[in-house]
C-alpha cells in the first residue's frame, strides 16, 4: 500500500471532520444566543446547554485543525529490512486464529479507520496501548495486547 495515498486519506478525513465540527460549532452558538433560546426562568437551561455544546464543538474542531497540521508537516519514513517501529509506520498484524489487521501509528487522531483498496487501516499513536507496545518492534516480533481481559497474541508480518 502506498502511504502517500493513506496520508491523503488521512488529510481528507480530518478535513471533512473539521469542516463538519467548525459549522456545527457555529450553528450551537447562534442557537445559544439566539433570542428565542433566552431564559423565562431561573430553571430554563436551554441557552446554558446550547453554550455547552458549542463550546465543546468548538474544542474538538481545534483539537482536529492541530491533527491537520501534524499530518500536514508528517515527514513519512521508510522502513528497510530489519528496521524497528517508529511514527508513520504501516504495520501488518496477524493474530493466532488468522485475523490480520493494519495499523498506521501516526502523531493524533488515534482509532481512526480509514479504508483503502482492499483494506481498513486504523489510526493508532505512541501514546496508545498498542502504539506503546508496538515502539521499537521489528517483522516477526510477537506481541499480546489485552483488551476487555481478554489476551490476544499477534505476529508482525510486515512493515513499511
Amino acid at each position: 500500500m502506498d502511504k502517500q495515498q493513506l496520508l491523503r486519506l488521512i488529510l481528507i478525513s480530518l478535513e471533512a471532520d473539521h469542516k463538519l465540527l467548525t459549522g456545527a460549532a457555529k450553528t450551537s452558538h447562534q442557537a445559544a444566543t439566539h433570542e428565542e433560546c433566552q431564559p423565562d426562568n431561573k430553571y430554563d437551561t436551554t441557552a446554558l446547554e446550547a453554550s455547552y455544546l458549542a463550546q465543546g464543538q468548538a474544542n474538538r474542531a481545534r483539537e482536529i485543525r492541530l491533527a491537520l497540521e501534524n499530518y500536514r508537516n508528517l515527514q513519512l519514513q521508510d522502513f528497510v529490512s530489519g528496521a524497528t517501529i517508529r511514527l508513520t509506520a504501516l504495520v501488518t498484524l496477524e493474530a493466532d486464529d488468522g485475523e490480520v489487521k493494519q495499523v498506521f501509528l501516526g502523531p493524533a487522531t488515534g482509532g481512526l479507520k480509514v479504508r483503502v483498496p482492499g483494506a481498513e487501516v486504523v489510526v493508532i499513536t505512541p501514546h496508545s496501548p498498542l502504539g506503546r507496545e508496538l515502539l521499537g518492534r521489528s517483522v516477526d516480533d510477537e506481541i499480546a495486547i489485552i483488551s476487555q481481559s481478554v489476551t490476544r497474541n499477534y505476529t508482525i508480518t510486515r512493515l513499511s
